[in-house]
C-alpha cells in the first residue's frame, strides 16, 4: 500500500485534480459527509479524515453530494476499500425539523447557511447512492445519526418504532460513538485482505450475523416485539442502557425479522496521548477553498480550544453521553497550549479565544479515582441522584491550563463559551472564581433546564436549590469583582414529567431571580435518550413508574410562552395557562410586569 501524501499545506481531496496533485491513482477509503468539508477537528468526518491518512491510508471527502445523482459519488472514482458514510454533526431530522414538526430554514454547516442540502436521513439515502454508484463496495455507516439509531429505536418523525439503521440502510457495517479506534481497525483488516461484512469482533460497531447469540450476551427483545408492544420497548432500552460501558459491556443481539443485529461492546476510550495525537494532525483550519460563502458553523469554532470529551452528566434528554460515553478524555496541557501557539500564529487571529472547553467545560481533567471500580461499573452517569464516592472532582488541573492559557503572549481574552455543570462548582472554587473573574464573556451558559423539583428528577439534573445556591454565589463574586456579568439560562419546554402548573412554577422562579429566557427549547425526542423513551412510553424504563407527557400543540405552546413570562405578547397565553391550571390567583404576580405595550401600571 502507498504511504499517503501529508503534505500540511494540502486539504484531503474532494476532486480527481486533488488527487492528481498528490499523485494518486485512487483513494483507500471515500468518506462521504453531510456536512461542507472544514478542516478542523470540531468536525468528525475531517477528523477521521486526517487520522486514517496518518496511518498511511489515501482517503478523500465528498461534502454534502446531490444523492439523486450517481454521478456525483463518482467524482474520485472508487475506492479500493470501501466508503464510510455519516449525515454530519447533526442527526439529518434534527437539522432539518423543529420539535413542532416544522422545515428548518437554515443549516449551519452549509455554507451561507442554507437548508436543504442534505436528504432526509442522510445515512440511508447516502447508503443508497454509493451502492448503486459502486456495485459491490462495502460501506460504513457512522456519525451521530447512525449511532443513536443502532438499535431498534422510537422516531419522533414517523411517530413509531423504526428498525435498526444498519438494517434499513443496508450498509455492511454500523461504527458507533467516537470512531477512530472502530474505523482505524475496520480499514487496517480489510486492507490486509478480511471482507468487511466478516467483521464481527470489532468494538464500537453493529454488525449483521446469523449465528445464534453467545451464552455470555444479552438477547433484546425483537425489533417486532419492541415495534408492538411498548413493555418491549421499555425492556430493551433498560437492557441496552446498562450495557453501554466500554469497560462492562457485554455484546448485544437484536433480532429483525430472519437476522440478528449484533451490537458488540463500545470501544475503549482514547487515553490522554492519544488524545494529543488527534489534535497534532495537519488540519489546515479551514473550510476547503471550494466555498465561496461563510459556513456558519465553522465562524463560530474557528478560535476556540477543545480541551476533553465525554460527559458523566447522564441528563435523561441528552445524546452526548450515549455517543461519546461517559468517560471524560482529556488533552495534556501542552497539547492545548501547542495549540495556542498555532493559533497566534494565525494571521486573521485577534487575540481571543472563543472557548475553552468541551460538551462540559469544567469537565476537563476529571476522572474516576477507583480503576477497579470502573471495571464493573453499570451507572449511566456519575453525578445523578447523587455524585459518585470515586468521581474526582479537582478542578486543578482545569485552573492550571486557564491560567497558562491566559497569560499566553498571544492572547488578550480566553473565554468559556461552553456550558458548565454548576452542581460541580461547590467541590471547584478555584475554577469557578478564575472562571467570573477572567473568562466570562459578560454572560456565562448554564443549563437548569427547570426550576421544578419533580421534573429536575426526571431529567436527572440538580433541583431549584442547587441553581439558586449559585447564582448567589456568582452575583456576588462578579460584584466584589467590580464587574457587570450575568448568567444565560437554558430551559426546556415541554419536557417528559413537565406539566403547564410546573413550568408556571419555573417562570416564578426566574422572575423571583430576576431572570430572563431569550430563547426556549421545545422538548423534541431523539432516539436513544431517555427522555424519548419516556416519551413513546409515558413511563420511566428504570423505576417502570409512569410519567406524564406533555402531547398536545396547544399545551407546548403555551408551556413555551410561560418561559417567556417577560415579555408581553405572552400575556394572554400566560392568562390562559394560570386559568387551565386553576391558579388564577397567582396573576398579580406575572402581570404586575407583563403588560402590553403602551399601558401603564
Amino acid at each position: 500500500m502507498k504511504t499517503a501524501n501529508k503534505d500540511q499545506n494540502f486539504f484531503l481531496p474532494m476532486s480527481r485534480a486533488e488527487m492528481n496533485r498528490r499523485g494518486w491513482q485512487e483513494l483507500d477509503v471515500l468518506l462521504v459527509s453531510g456536512d461542507a468539508y472544514v478542516d478542523h477537528p470540531a468536525f468528525g468526518i475531517p477528523l477521521l479524515g486526517r487520522f486514517l491518512e496518518e496511518h498511511g491510508f489515501r482517503v478523500g471527502i465528498i461534502a454534502q453530494p446531490d444523492w439523486r445523482d450517481p454521478e456525483a459519488f463518482k467524482v474520485m472514482g472508487r475506492p479500493r476499500l470501501c466508503a464510510a458514510i455519516s449525515a454530519g454533526a447533526m442527526d439529518s431530522m434534527v437539522n432539518h425539523y423543529t420539535a413542532a414538526r416544522k422545515k428548518r430554514r437554515d443549516d449551519a454547516y452549509t455554507p451561507g447557511g442554507r437548508a436543504g442540502a442534505r436528504p432526509n436521513r442522510a445515512v440511508i439515502a447516502y447508503t443508497a447512492a454509493v451502492k448503486g454508484a459502486f456495485k459491490g463496495l462495502p460501506v460504513i455507516i457512522g456519525g451521530i445519526e447512525a449511532s443513536l439509531r443502532r438499535v431498534a429505536h422510537y422516531d419522533y418523525w414517523d411517530d413509531s418504532v423504526r428498525r435498526s439503521v444498519l438494517v434499513d440502510s443496508k450498509a455492511d457495517l454500523l461504527v458507533y460513538g467516537m470512531g477512530e479506534r472502530a474505523l482505524l481497525e475496520i480499514v487496517s483488516r480489510a486492507a490486509q485482505g478480511e471482507a468487511i461484512a466478516d467483521l464481527q469482533d470489532v468494538r464500537g460497531t453493529a454488525c449483521f450475523t446469523s449465528l445464534e447469540p453467545k451464552a455470555t450476551a444479552i438477547v433484546l427483545p425483537s425489533f417486532e416485539a419492541v415495534s408492538s408492544d411498548q413493555a418491549e420497548f421499555l425492556k430493551a432500552f433498560k437492557l441496552a442502557a446498562t450495557e453501554m460501558t466500554p469497560f462492562a459491556g457485554r455484546t448485544l443481539y437484536q433480532q429483525h425479522g430472519r437476522r440478528w443485529v449484533q451490537i458488540n461492546p463500545p470501544a475503549t476510550p482514547l487515553s490522554e496521548a492519544e488524545m494529543d495525537q488527534l489534535y497534532q494532525l495537519p488540519f489546515l483550519k479551514r473550510p476547503h477553498p471550494s466555498y465561496a460563502e461563510a459556513i456558519p458553523a465553522f465562524t463560530q469554532i474557528r478560535f476556540s480550544l477543545t480541551t476533553h470529551r465525554g460527559c458523566f452528566g447522564g441528563c435523561a434528554f441528552c445524546a452526548i453521553s450515549t455517543h461519546q460515553g461517559k468517560t471524560i478524555q482529556s488533552r495534556s496541557e501542552a497539547s492545548v497550549l501547542a495549540e495556542v501557539d498555532r493559533l497566534a500564529k494565525d494571521p486573521e487571529f485577534s487575540g481571543t479565544i472563543s472557548d475553552v472547553g468541551g460538551p462540559t467545560a469544567n469537565m476537563y481533567g476529571l476522572c474516576c479515582g477507583n480503576p477497579t471500580a470502573e471495571k464493573v461499573c453499570r451507572r449511566s452517569d456519575c453525578l445523578f441522584p447523587q455524585p459518585c464516592s470515586n468521581l474526582i472532582k479537582s478542578d486543578v488541573r482545569a485552573v492550571d491550563l486557564l491560567n497558562r492559557i491566559r497569560v499566553h503572549p498571544g492572547v488578550r481574552h480566553a473565554f468559556v463559551a461552553s456550558g458548565i455543570r454548576y452542581d460541580l462548582l461547590e467541590h471547584q472554587q478555584d475554577y469557578f472564581e478564575a472562571l467570573l473573574e477572567h473568562h466570562v464573556g459578560g454572560l456565562l451558559k448554564v443549563a437548569p433546564e427547570t426550576a421544578s423539583s419533580s421534573v429536575a428528577k426526571i431529567m436527572r439534573k440538580p433541583g431549584p436549590q442547587a441553581f439558586s445556591e449559585f447564582l448567589q454565589q456568582f452575583r456576588e463574586t462578579s460584584q466584589q469583582l467590580n464587574l457587570r456579568q450575568g448568567v444565560v439560562p437554558y430551559f426546556i419546554a415541554a419536557h417528559p414529567g413537565c406539566t403547564l402548573s410546573d413550568m408556571l412554577d419555573t417562570a416564578l422562579f426566574l422572575r423571583q431571580h430576576n431572570l430572563k429566557v431569550e430563547q426556549v427549547q421545545e422538548f423534541t425526542p431523539t432516539p436513544g435518550s431517555v427522555a424519548t423513551c419516556m416519551y413513546y412510553t409515558g413511563k420511566d424504563p428504570f423505576t417502570g413508574n409512569a410519567v406524564y407527557i406533555p402531547r398536545s400543540a396547544n399545551e407546548r405552546r403555551l408551556q413555551k410562552a410561560v418561559l417567556l413570562w417577560h415579555l408581553p405578547e405572552n400575556r394572554r397565553d400566560i392568562l390562559e395557562a394560570l386559568k387551565l391550571c386553576g391558579r388564577e390567583k397567582d396573576a398579580r404576580l406575572f402581570l404586575d410586569s407583563v403588560r402590553p405595550k403602551g399601558q401603564k401600571r
